[in-house]
């Protein structure tokens, strides 16, 4: 059966965040979780100047009726799908379908989280939740939480390919050179945060342990975030203010649910989901001048890479060691700062999606998104979003309307 040819049907016009990110309980009452997507939604319809009233579909991890319900929508489609961190590379790629397909004109991808303002409080203790067999199995192995899951992860590619921690902490250096040229993120200065400003490979190393090997700068923030995107067909698009950013391709995979059941504990199935983008986009690895690239923690930044095709096998960490993925590389990764340095509530691919829509729109040094160094001149992206432990993935290449 020939496959459609998504390529270019829809573009992403506007991407907006919350009022509110990061440590929101610092400077004022919490704000929930529902919040976050609210103000997002209505930020992005703001700076596209869509009618909130105009959206058709919906998408999000599980909150689509009851972000409907506060907005007064009654869409034509609507979609929960929440598979982890890459719902939203996900839901991306779904809109696209629909806005191909016409069934609707205009969707909406949201998320809210907020990670920091309720840690503690959900998924933890007070009983009543049922643990699926295959989770007891999971944690019976040693895996018990995210830290020590992505420790057998990082373990096992410094046995197989004889890397070491020091080699990927050269990313969460890397990716803190980002974050100190944007404003908003967590880890910006010392005065946004005392761990915050430039730091160094000793500093990765001599950090407390998380999980052996992994110490704190190689794991991922703990946030309060909400994001959106506006999708529309290029009509609409080439009709708004704002600057259109062309999906050019798309992808998602898995490889599997519980960790134990990973085939191979350096390879995840981004590989798959690239492989489908790169086909629809008619692109390769080559090709790509920029990436959006999960970083719950340092392994899955580097591992990711490598599954992209954006380095060989066993040597991922080698574009941040080198400088490649660096502000002034040839390869500009995490240009936010990252998971690690920017902001990570728990589930990371909104953020991919805000700031990949920034650096195609020409939008990242706009006075409240980043300083002067932060924008980037690549013409298009590769955003691949990480859901579970390393196990779904969604791959979307973007590109700039000016490309």
């Amino acid at each position: 059966m020939a496959r459609a040819d998504l390529s270019y049907a829809a573009a992403i016009v506007g991407a907006c965040e919350s009022n509110e990110i990061g440590y929101p309980e610092e400077r004022g009452p919490k704000v929930t979780s529902l919040q976050h997507h609210i103000e997002a939604i209505k930020n992005v319809s703001d700076y596209t100047g869509i009618p909130i009233s105009d959206i058709e579909g919906v998408f999000s991890a599980g909150w689509s009726s009851e972000l409907c319900e506060h907005l007064g929508l009654r869409p034509k489609y609507i979609d929960t799908t929440a598979v982890g961190g890459c719902s939203f590379q996900i839901h991306c790629h779904h809109a696209l379908a629909a806005i191909y397909a016409g069934i609707i004109d205009i969707a909406v991808v949201s998320h809210g989280e907020a990670g920091w303002s309720y840690r503690g409080q959900t998924g933890r203790g007070g009983g009543g939740g049922e643990v699926s067999p295959g989770y007891e199995a999971t944690a019976a192995y040693g895996t018990f939480g995210a830290p020590s899951q992505y420790s057998h992860a990082m373990v096992r590619h410094n046995h197989k390919y004889g890397t070491s921690p020091e080699d990927f902490a050269h990313i969460s250096v890397v990716t803190r050179e980002w974050a100190t040229l944007n404003p908003r993120a967590l880890m910006f200065s010392k005065d946004t945060n005392p761990f915050g400003g430039p730091i160094t490979v000793e500093d990765v190393m001599n950090a407390r342990v998380i999980s052996w090997p992994l110490t704190l700068f190689h794991c991922c923030l703990v946030t309060d975030h909400g994001g959106a995107v506006i999708l529309t067909n290029p009509d609409i698009a080439r009709s708004l203010k704002s600057n259109p950013v062309w999906i050019r391709g798309a992808g998602e995979s898995m490889g599997h649910s519980n960790m134990v059941e990973m085939a191979d504990f350096t390879a995840t199935s981004a590989q798959h989901s690239a492989r489908t983008a790169y086909a629809m986009a008619g692109l390769s690895a080559a090709d790509i001048e920029m990436a959006m690239i999960y970083d719950s923690f340092t392994i899955t930044a580097g591992m990711t890479a490598e599954m992209l095709g954006l380095a060989p096998r066993g040597k991922g960490y080698t574009l941040w060691k080198e400088g490649h993925a660096a502000p002034g590389g040839r390869l500009p990764i995490n240009t936010n700062g990252g998971g690690l340095s920017f902001n990570h509530s728990g589930m990371y691919g909104m953020q991919l999606l805000v700031e990949a829509y920034r650096q195609m729109s020409r939008t990242a040094e706009d006075g409240v998104n980043g300083i002067e160094g932060k924008q980037v001149d690549a013409s298009n992206c590769i955003v691949n979003g990480t859901g579970g432990t390393l196990s779904t993935t969604g791959t979307l290449i973007l590109e700039a309307d000016d490309a």
